[in-house]
C-alpha cells in the first residue's frame, strides 16, 4: 500500500520536462492534470540533502503537508521543514543553516531577508509554485528581487498549470518571467507531441453514456439560455462599452461568469444606471425584467409538470412514445453501469470485480448519491419530501432517528463525523453474503420490481443489511484513507467510495484516494477537465493494470457544453503562448546573475547628498541612503515591496505606535477604507492617534482605497439627511479637530503610496529603528512638549492669557490647576514674561462672576 501512494516512477514527458528544467532555469507552464505537483515532488526529492538550501514559495499549509507525507512514504531521509511563527526569530538562522528544503510564509522570509537572517549566499535555489500568481507587486516577487541582489549563482525553477492565467493582459507571460528572473519558457499542452503518444499508448478503458434528456429537460435549459441570453443583451445595449468577447452565452454558462462580470463592471460601478445594476445583482426578490419574458413562463411550466405530474394534452400524447424510447435506452445504458459493482452475474451481464470510485462535483451531490445508492429512489424521496412538508413523525421516520439528529447534518446533507464515523453492529455473516448479490437492486430500486417472489424477498433481507454498511467508515476498510472528512465509504464487498470533485479543504484530498483506493473503475458522475487528465497520469504510472471510466453526460447539454468550452479555452490559451514565445525577446541578463540587470538597480534619487559648507570651498559630499521603519504585520501589503523597488530601504521592526516611521517626526498609520469605518466605530483609532500625536510631532493618518472601484464613506442618499455623530464623516471630523496636528493622506493605490513617501522624505533625516522600537504607549521617554497629559493642555490654552507660547513655561513651573489658582500677578508675569498676559489670566481667575458680567455689560 505504500508504493501505491507513492507519486510513482516518472512517465516520459515528465523526464523530459525535468531535465529541461534541471539544466537551464525557466517556467514549466503544464495542462491542467498532468501531474505539475508529481513534476515538483521531483525536484523536492532530489534537493532533500542538508548539503543544499532550497526554499519552496507560494505553496499551501495543506499543499506542504501532502508533499511531506508523500516524500515521507517514499522513505526520504531528510524531510523537509516548515518555517512558522512558532520558530522563534533568533533561531531561524540555525534552521536555514541546517540545509535542507524549506517551506516558509512569504513574511516571514522577506523579513528575514531585509534582517539577514536568512544565509542568502548559501541558498542552492528557489523553487516557485503556481507561478502564475508572480505578479510585480506581490510578497513573492519581493522575495525573488531580494535572493537576486544578494545570491548570483543559485537556481529559480518555476511551475504553473493554470495556462488560463496567461491569457489575459498584454506580455503577462514575459512580466511573471521578468519578475521570476528567468529566460526559459517551457510549454506542455496535452496536445504536445511527446504528452500525446505516451497516454495513447497507456489510455485507459472509457465508456461514453450519453444520457438523454427528456422533453421536459430540454425544454427548462432551452428557456434558460433564452433568458440568460435576453439578459446579455440587455445589458450590452445598456453599456456599449462591454462589448468584449467574454460577455458571451457560452462564457456565461461557465462557472468563473460571475467572476468576469465582476472585473469589467466594478471601476465602472458607481457610474452605471438602475438597469444595469438590477441585471448584476442576484439578490432574492431583485426582478431585472426576465419574469416578463415568454422563456420564463414555459420554463415555470415545465418545471412544474415535471414536479405535479399535470394531466397530458393532445401535444404531449403525441410525444410519448419518443419517451418511452429515451427511457428504454437510458435504462440500457444504467444496466452496464450497475454491472461494474456487482460480481454476480446477471443475464448477459459479467463484469469482474473490483474497486469502484465514484466522483460528483461537490459534497452535497455525494450525499445524495450515498442515501440514493443505500435507499433506492423511492424511500430517498419520500424522506425528502416528508422533511419538507411532512410531521415531524414522518420525517424522522425513513431518515435520523429525530429531528435534532437531521438537524444535526451539515447544509451538504452529511451527518456529523462522529455518527457517521461509528459502525453499526454487525449481522450473521449469512446476511453479508446476500448484501454481495443485491448490489444492482440498490443503484435502481425500480428495475427490481418485476423480480420473481422469491428473488424480491432475498433482495429486500440484503438491503437491510447493504443499509446498515453505510456506517462503515476508515475504521472498516482495509485500510485507513488519509481524507476521511471528505469521501463517503458507502460499500466494503466490492470497496465503493463516493468523492467530490472540488469543495474539499485538501486540495489534494482526491489524488490522495486515487493512489490508495486504486479503483478498478471510475464514474465521473461530472465531468471536470483536471481529475480526466489525472486519470490518464494515474493509468500511464500503473501499466499492465486495467482501469475502466464510466463518463456520465447529458447528451446537448449545458454540462457537455461547459466541459468542451474549457478543453477549447486551454487549447487557445497554448496557441497564443506559443505564438508568444516565438517572437519573444529576452535580454541576456534577465536572470540577475550579473549587475547589468535593470530590474535589480534601485533607484538613485533614494538618496540624499549632503554638503559640508565648514570644508574648505564646500566639496566634501556625503551620501545619505534614504530609510523607512516597518512594522512586521505591514509585511501582508505590497506596499513595503513597492517602497524597497524604489531604492528606499526598509528596517523591519515591531511598533506599537504607527505602522512607518518615514522621519523621526513623521509617523504613519495606514488605514484600508473598511478598517478605517471599523476602527472609527471601535474607537481604536483615537487611541492610535493619541499615542501618535503625543510622540510625534507630525503625525499622519493614511487612507488607502483602490481607484477602480467607487469610493464614498457616506451613501449618496445620506448627503440629503439631517447630519448624524454615528455617520462615519462627522467621526472622521470630530477626529481631525482634537487632533488639530494630525494630517489625512488619500492615496488610490499602493503605488501611489510609496511614490508619496519617497517625496516625503526628500532633504529630511532619516528614523532610527531602535528609538522607534522603544516608543510604546506606556513610554516614560516624552518629548518635552508632549510630557503631560493632552487634556489639561487643553483646557490650560482656553485660559486668557495663555498661548502656545507660554504654555510650556506656566507647566514647566506648575504642577496642578490649585497651585495656579494660588500664584500672585508679579509671579505670573514672571512664567509668562509678559504683564499683559499675566493680568489677563489673574483677573480671569480671581475675578467674581457679577463683577465680571458687569464689566462685559459696560464694555457692550
Amino acid at each position: 500500500m505504500q508504493s501505491a501512494m507513492a507519486a510513482g516512477p516518472a512517465l516520459e514527458h515528465e523526464t523530459q520536462i525535468f531535465l529541461d528544467l534541471f539544466h537551464q532555469d525557466g517556467l514549466v507552464i503544464c495542462a491542467r492534470g498532468l501531474g505539475v505537483d508529481r513534476l515538483l515532488l521531483h525536484f523536492l526529492r532530489l534537493y532533500c540533502e542538508p548539503t543544499r538550501l532550497v526554499l519552496v514559495l507560494n505553496t499551501s499549509p495543506a499543499e506542504e503537508e501532502y508533499f511531506i507525507d508523500q516524500l515521507k512514504t517514499e522513505n526520504v531521509a531528510y524531510l523537509p521543514r516548515r518555517v512558522t511563527n512558532e520558530i522563534a526569530s533568533s533561531s531561524r538562522y540555525e534552521v536555514y543553516t541546517q540545509g535542507g528544503v524549506i517551506f516558509a510564509t512569504s513574511r516571514i522570509l522577506v523579513v528575514d531577508f531585509l534582517t539577514n537572517r536568512i544565509p542568502a549566499d548559501l541558498i542552492t535555489g528557489i523553487l516557485v509554485y503556481k507561478a502564475h500568481r508572480i505578479i510585480e507587486s506581490c510578497q513573492e516577487a519581493f522575495i525573488l528581487r531580494l535572493y537576486r541582489q544578494k545570491n548570483k549563482q543559485g537556481f529559480v525553477k518555476a511551475f504553473t498549470d493554470n495556462a488560463l492565467a496567461f491569457n489575459t493582459g498584454f506580455c503577462h507571460v514575459e512580466r511573471v518571467m521578468r519578475n521570476l528572473f528567468v529566460r526559459k519558457l517551457y510549454l506542455w499542452p496535452r496536445f504536445h507531441a511527446v504528452v500525446h503518444s505516451f497516454l495513447e499508448q497507456h489510455k485507459p478503458e472509457v465508456v461514453e453514456i450519453h444520457i438523454t434528456m427528456t422533453p421536459a429537460m430540454r425544454a427548462i435549459q432551452s428557456s434558460i439560455l433564452d433568458i440568460l441570453n435576453a439578459c446579455l443583451k440587455e445589458l450590452k445595449q445598456c453599456n456599449p462599452a462591454l462589448e468584449v468577447e467574454d460577455l458571451s452565452l457560452e462564457n456565461a454558462i461557465g462557472t468563473a461568469f460571475e467572476k468576469t462580470i465582476r472585473h469589467y463592471l466594478d471601476p465602472l460601478w458607481h457610474q452605471l444606471g438602475s438597469k444595469t445594476k438590477s441585471l448584476c445583482r442576484k439578490s432574492f426578490g431583485q426582478n431585472s425584467g426576465w419574469l416578463f419574458l415568454d422563456s420564463s413562463t414555459s420554463m415555470f411550466l415545465n418545471a412544474r409538470s415535471r414536479v405535479y405530474r399535470l394531466p397530458e394534452d393532445n401535444a404531449s400524447k403525441k410525444k410519448k412514445g419518443l419517451e418511452k424510447t429515451d427511457v428504454k435506452e437510458a435504462k440500457e445504458q444504467k444496466r452496464e453501469l450497475m454491472g461494474l459493482i456487482s460480481s454476480r452475474k446477471r443475464g448477459k451481464l459479467s463484469l469482474a470485480a473490483g474497486r469502484v470510485l465514484v466522483c460528483a462535483s461537490d459534497d452535497r451531490t455525494c450525499a445524495q448519491l450515498k442515501e440514493y445508492i443505500t435507499l433506492g429512489a423511492e424511500a430517498y424521496l419520500t424522506r425528502l419530501y416528508n422533511r419538507t412538508f411532512g410531521s415531524d413523525k414522518e420525517a424522522s421516520a425513513p431518515g435520523p432517528k429525530n429531528r435534532t439528529e437531521a438537524k444535526a447534518r451539515d447544509k451538504s446533507g452529511r451527518e456529523p463525523p462522529a455518527k457517521r464515523a461509528k459502525p453499526e453492529p454487525s449481522k450473521p455473516k449469512s446476511r453479508k453474503k446476500k448484501a454481495e448479490l443485491t448490489l444492482t437492486q440498490m443503484l435502481n430500486r425500480e428495475e427490481q420490481e418485476n423480480i420473481k417472489g422469491e428473488e424480491e424477498e432475498e433482495d429486500s433481507e440484503g438491503l437491510h443489511s447493504s443499509q446498515e454498511s453505510n456506517g462503515e467508515r476508515s475504521e472498516d476498510l482495509p485500510f485507513k484513507l488519509s481524507s476521511s472528512d471528505a469521501y463517503y465509504g458507502i460499500l466494503k464487498e466490492p470497496l465503493m467510495v463516493i468523492h467530490p470533485l472540488k469543495g474539499c479543504g485538501d486540495p489534494y484530498a482526491l489524488t490522495s484516494v486515487l493512489q490508495e483506493v486504486e479503483p478498478r473503475y471510475v464514474v465521473l458522475y461530472d465531468a471536470e477537465l483536471t481529475f480526466v487528465r489525472q486519470l490518464e497520469v494515474y493509468k500511464a504510472s500503473r501499466a499492465g493494470k486495467p482501469l475502466r471510466v464510466y463518463f456520465l453526460i447529458y447528451g446537448g447539454s449545458t454540462e457537455e457544453q461547459r466541459y468542451l468550452t474549457t478543453l477549447r479555452k486551454e487549447k487557445e490559451a497554448f496557441e497564443k503562448l506559443i505564438r508568444e514565445k516565438a517572437g519573444m525577446v529576452i535580454p541576456e541578463e534577465r536572470e540577475g546573475r550579473d549587475e547589468t540587470n535593470l530590474d535589480l538597480a534601485r533607484d538613485s534619487t533614494a538618496a540624499t547628498v549632503s554638503i559640508d559648507t565648514r570644508k574648505a570651498g564646500g566639496q566634501h559630499q556625503k551620501v545619505v541612503q534614504h530609510s523607512i521603519v516597518v512594522d512586521m504585520r505591514e509585511f501582508r501589503s505590497e506596499l513595503p515591496s513597492l517602497i524597497h523597488r524604489r531604492g528606499i530601504d526598509i528596517e523591519p521592526v515591531t511598533l506599537e505606535v504607527g505602522d512607518y516611521i518615514l522621519t523621526p517626526d513623521i509617523c504613519v498609520e495606514r488605514k484600508s477604507t473598511s478598517d478605517l469605518i471599523g476602527s472609527l466605530n471601535s474607537g481604536r483609532l483615537y487611541s492610535q492617534c493619541i499615542s501618535m500625536s503625543r510622540y510625534y510631532k507630525r503625525p499622519v493618518l493614511l487612507i488607502e482605497f483602490d481607484a477602480s472601484k467607487p469610493f464614498s464613506l457616506t451613501p449618496r442618499a445620506s448627503l440629503y439627511q439631517e447630519i448624524s455623530s454615528n455617520d462615519v464623516i462627522s467621526k472622521l471630523t470630530l477626529l481631525t479637530l482634537h487632533f488639530p496636528r494630525l494630517r489625512l493622506l488619500w492615496c488610490p493605490s499602493p503605488h501611489a503610496t510609496a511614490e508619496l513617501f519617497e517625496e516625503l522624505k526628500q532633504n529630511r533625516p532619516q528614523p532610527d529603528a531602535t528609538a522607534a522600537l522603544a516608543i510604546t504607549a506606556d513610554s516614560e521617554t516624552l518629548p518635552e512638549r508632549d510630557r503631560y497629559n493632552p487634556g489639561p493642555q487643553d483646557f490650560l490654552l482656553k485660559m486668557p492669557g495663555i498661548n502656545s507660547k507660554n504654555c510650556q513655561a506656566i507647566m514647566n513651573h506648575v504642577k496642578s490647576v490649585a497651585e495656579l489658582i494660588a500664584l500672585s500677578q508679579e509671579k505670573l508675569t514672571e512664567l509668562l514674561g509678559n504683564a499683559a498676559n499675566a493680568k489677563q489670566l489673574h483677573e480671569f481667575i480671581h475675578l467674581p462672576l457679577t463683577e465680571a458680567v458687569s464689566q462685559g455689560k459696560t464694555k457692550r
